[in-house]
């Protein structure tokens, strides 16, 4: 089933363009989920990173409410008094009550309060509540499900605090809760069954069912619309978590899913198309010099190379400056993951090198965590030998220098034959004794405990790729997640990736994908597919992928050897790339971070939350449901310097030359690239403070029909008519090259038009002393950019040249 772009749900531009007269004043938000100050996956870093910015709209009615678990609370939240009285009355009532409640701030960018629940305490009344649940939804929840069980506490405890809120507030509240999750999906459920005064919202990060039925190496996408659900999940003995997975999509006022991917399965799962797509971001923190993050790469690189050279002792017969480091991260589901396809594909790729006498090395990590009992001694025995190479070498140098040394003091030239003894001799020929083995190096630097059943590691002994010396391509399998203080190799992820050149993520089941969203934001490229939300994201909203470091890997339309070739391509079009090329992709994925930046994406839960507050308080609060009839996505363009190939499978890269360093011959422009990316992307989304409007005039207001991107153009209307027509019209002409893209040029023409009149209308409404002074100074921040541009790009160049290889 093809992923429609007629009406993008998840397009920046094709949202509606909330001003401040959206009043939050007498509106209260608790966001809920099971991963508040509790990391289990990856929706603890989705709340993380979100706090801040949420923090930033609603101020002091912002709330999170999850479980109490001691051992994280003693490190990650301050408890305090609650400071707003209605709550306070709420948690004292409750505690009266035989709960127990805490209330503190999370130690995190934002501060943002946070109420803890101990399930464990009201553990006593599980079973009447699962009378209850039965009674009132007919949903069993057996003994031995103690997450269930967790669950049911949760969501009664949830709801029960809802209820309590609302009663101790004098006036009647506007209450927004938020539930991430079936693990918090029960609370929703009640709080709908007891007519609360709640907006609800239910966002899934991924179904429950689709997470079980890919790990069963099922063909899932192509089987949507076929699975028999009651009975797969009844199967597999999660049919009452299914239900209330399910329960919560149906009662929420607004359902929103992470992806369009996931969307597509959320309707065919829970039978329940989303209302809005929210996909996920991150804090982007932007350095000050342009070639920073090329230095940081150098930098981490170099501490790779230590580790390789440690690992592969005895066996080091190829050139680490021409060696490429590739990586796949994440949980342990060798077949969700990709892990079975990125093997597959690496043996071929080493056959292609082989057979092309190619003499780049790949070196494909594998930081998946898996049970083991210690470091292998082996592995450590190779950390141990660089270290007393190191040494050696040191103390030769020492010598050697202090000789040189006396020697000029007299005022003679030294006699090189004598600056060398036989002593240091011995010392290097000992030392060089020491790097001999007899072995292969290893393939995995931890003893597994289940060795002969591992799938990495039987894959690997199928496909035949043990580290011997005439392999082009070599293996390490790292079964434990990185750490700064592991004697093995001491590293955090984010240095470790920063010092990679390409990570690969060919998953099967992938709702999101932060792994390849980080990579991005740190500049590295990264392979995905059209399978994860991550890819179908970005191939929305970028012309070329490839050309910007992103490769997407089809895995929905395609076979698995036919997506198997296409990685093989993937990969061995990227190790021809030159040094130059490289530093240029990486420049170009820096950029797309701003994509992936919570001010950007954070609009999505705005929007949802502006719809629940709609469709619970009619009354009060309006939301214009209208959609874009056209086509609303911006594009990335393809840059200049990539020449246009008919072959869309071809890998997009600059223009390949003999001379590698030789920029004459590179059709490439990074102030020009710059500048039109700056324009394809909007400025960051500032919430609006509270307490603007009052509630009335917003109610009576005209709902609001122009999209982001219509204000976008307006705004920025007099900085883009200054970019030369030579800008826009290349634009076009690359986003002419696809058929695909015409109906976008149309969305973009009509967002033009009703923008500038948009811009024409507020311009005229405000006085034109504040045009003249908006309209200088663009004028002058645009004059400083393009010189601090054109002043920092041939430093960058240069600086990220020498950093590179």
């Amino acid at each position: 089933m093809p992923l429609p772009r007629s009406l993008s749900v998840t397009s920046l531009p094709g949202m509606e363009d909330w001003d401040e007269d959206f009043d939050l004043e007498d509106a209260v938000l608790f966001e809920i989920a099971w991963e508040v100050a509790n990391k289990v996956g990856g929706i603890y870093t989705v709340i993380q990173t979100k706090a801040r910015l949420t923090a930033e709209e609603w101020g002091e009615n912002y709330f999170l409410v999850g479980p109490y678990v001691e051992s994280n609370v003693r490190t990650q939240v301050e408890l305090i008094e609650p400071t707003n009285p209605v709550l306070k009355r709420t948690i004292d009532q409750m505690n009266a009550s035989g709960c127990k409640l805490y209330f503190g701030r999370w130690l995190i960018e934002g501060s943002p309060y946070v109420i803890l629940i101990d399930v464990a305490y009201t553990a006593w009344s599980l079973d009447s509540w699962k009378s209850e649940l039965w009674e009132l939804c007919s949903i069993g929840v057996p003994w031995f499900d103690r997450e269930a069980n967790d669950a049911v506490l949760f969501g009664f405890l949830t709801a029960w605090f809802l209820g309590e809120y609302a009663a101790q507030s004098e006036e009647p509240p506007h209450i927004v809760a938020h539930f991430h999750e079936w693990l918090a999906g029960l609370g929703l459920v009640l709080t709908r069954q007891r007519q609360l005064p709640v907006a609800t919202i239910f966002t899934t990060h991924a179904t429950l069912l689709g997470r079980y039925l890919c790990a069963g190496n099922v063909d899932f996408y192509n089987n949507l619309a076929q699975f028999n659900l009651d009975k797969e999940a009844g199967d597999r003995q999660i049919y009452h978590r299914y239900c209330i997975e399910r329960a919560a999509a149906h009662c929420a006022h607004v359902f929103t899913t992470v992806s369009k991917i996931t969307a597509i399965e959320a309707e065919h799962l829970l039978k329940r198309k989303p209302d809005i797509v929210t996909p996920n971001g991150l804090n982007v923190k932007k350095f000050s010099a342009v070639h920073e993050f090329q230095n940081l790469h150098a930098m981490n690189k170099n501490r790779i190379q230590e580790f390789v050279r440690g690992h592969f002792y005895g066996h080091l017969d190829f050139n680490l400056d021409k060696c490429l480091f590739l990586f796949i991260a994440g949980r342990y589901e060798f077949s969700n993951k990709g892990a079975d396809l990125f093997l597959e594909a690496l043996a071929r790729l080493n056959y292609l090198l082989r057979v092309n006498n190619s003499d780049v090395t790949v070196i494909a990590f594998f930081i998946m965590p898996a049970r083991t009992n210690n470091f292998n001694v082996e592995t450590l025995k190779g950390q141990a030998v660089r270290k007393q190479l190191w040494d050696t070498a040191q103390t030769v140098k020492e010598r050697f220098g202090k000789k040189l040394y006396e020697s000029l003091l007299v005022g003679q030239l030294p006699d090189v034959a004598k600056m060398l003894d036989k002593e240091d001799f011995t010392i290097m020929k000992r030392a060089i004794f020491a790097t001999q083995r007899q072995s292969q190096p290893p393939i995995c630097t931890h003893n597994m405990l289940e060795d002969s059943s591992d799938p990495i590691l039987n894959c690997v002994r199928r496909i035949g790729l043990f580290n011997s010396s005439s392999d082009r391509v070599k293996i390490i399998f790292h079964p434990e997640f990185l750490s700064s203080t592991s004697p093995l190799l001491p590293m955090d992820y984010e240095d470790f990736v920063r010092g990679c050149h390409l990570g690969v993520f060919p998953s099967y089941y992938e709702p999101w994908g932060y792994t390849p969203a980080e990579c991005t934001v740190m500049g590295i490229p990264s392979v995905s597919t059209n399978l994860s939300g991550f890819g179908c994201f970005m191939e929305e909203h970028i012309a070329d992928p490839s050309a910007y470091g992103i490769y997407i890997l089809d895995r929905r339309f395609r076979g698995v050897d036919e997506s198997c070739n296409q990685l093989t391509s993937f990969l061995f079009q990227f190790c021809k790339q030159s040094r130059r090329q490289r530093i240029i992709q990486r420049n170009r994925t820096e950029r797309l971070s701003d994509l992936l930046d919570w001010r950007y994406l954070g609009r999505y839960y705005v929007a949802a939350r502006h719809m629940a507050l709609a469709k619970a308080f009619p009354d009060t609060f309006i939301y214009d449901t209208q959609e874009p009839t056209s086509t609303s996505g911006f594009r990335y363009p393809r840059p200049a310097s990539v020449p246009p190939s008919p072959a869309l499978s071809r890998h997009s890269s600059p223009h390949h030359s003999e001379a590698e360093d030789n920029e004459d011959d590179e059709r490439y422009d990074e102030d020009l690239e710059a500048e039109k990316d700056r324009v394809n992307i909007r400025q960051p989304y500032n919430y609006p403070f509270k307490n603007k409007v009052p509630v009335a005039a917003a109610a009576a207001a005209t709902p609001v029909t122009n999209s982001i991107a219509d204000s976008y153009v307006s705004s920025k209307s007099d900085r883009s008519s200054e970019v030369s027509s030579e800008v826009s019209s290349e634009i076009s002409s690359e986003s002419s090259h696809k058929g695909s893209n015409k109906s976008s040029e149309k969305g973009s023409e009509k967002g033009s038009e009703k923008g500038s009149d948009k811009g024409s209308d507020k311009g005229s409404d405000k006085g034109s002393d504040k045009e003249s002074d908006k309209e200088s100074d663009k004028e002058s921040d645009k004059e400083s950019d393009k010189e601090s541009d054109k002043g920092s790009d041939k430093e960058s160049d240069k600086e990220s040249e020498k950093g590179e290889n």
